[in-house]
């Protein structure tokens, strides 16, 4: 079940930078593009479970311990304050956004469970969700008029 998930992860740091609306734009139909088979996937397993709630919480478990083993360190075994930032604007700007997208009847069940998930398992995690067209209509040239 999403295997190597954790890869939707690899160009946070250029989808992140100087973040207009434009490269907003551009950068989510890239994602999606090239990850949205994850969100699929996700859908496609609460969709075909008994439990729906329970489907859509071992999904945000997996996906939850993919992201820590691909990003905490060796050394204590946690992620640091500024990665985990970033990880955290990264969920709410790309990975919410894109299970929403999905427009399937269990995406908000299962980014329920994934916010919760994460949450519980990473330092100062408690975000919150929207989708991508509340995001997408936030920016003026810039998100918020910063970064």
């Amino acid at each position: 079940m999403l295997d190597h998930v954790e890869r939707i992860f690899e160009n946070m740091k250029p989808m992140m930078k100087k973040l207009k609306k434009a490269s907003y734009k551009e950068n989510m139909e890239m994602f999606v593009r090239e990850h949205g088979h994850y969100f699929r996937e996700m859908t496609q397993i609460t969709e075909s479970a008994e439990d729906k709630p329970e489907a859509a919480a071992e999904i945000a478990r997996v996906f939850a311990e993919s992201v820590e083993k691909k990003f905490a360190s060796p050394r204590n075994g946690r992620i640091g304050g500024a990665l985990q930032m970033d990880l955290n604007f990264f969920m709410i700007y790309y990975v919410f956004p894109a299970i929403l997208m999905t427009g399937h009847g269990d995406a908000v069940l299962i980014a329920d469970h994934l916010r919760d998930e994460w949450g519980g398992r990473f330092k100062d995690s408690k975000i919150q969700y929207t989708d991508y067209d509340t995001l997408y209509g936030a920016f003026r040239e810039k998100i918020f008029g910063i970064f």
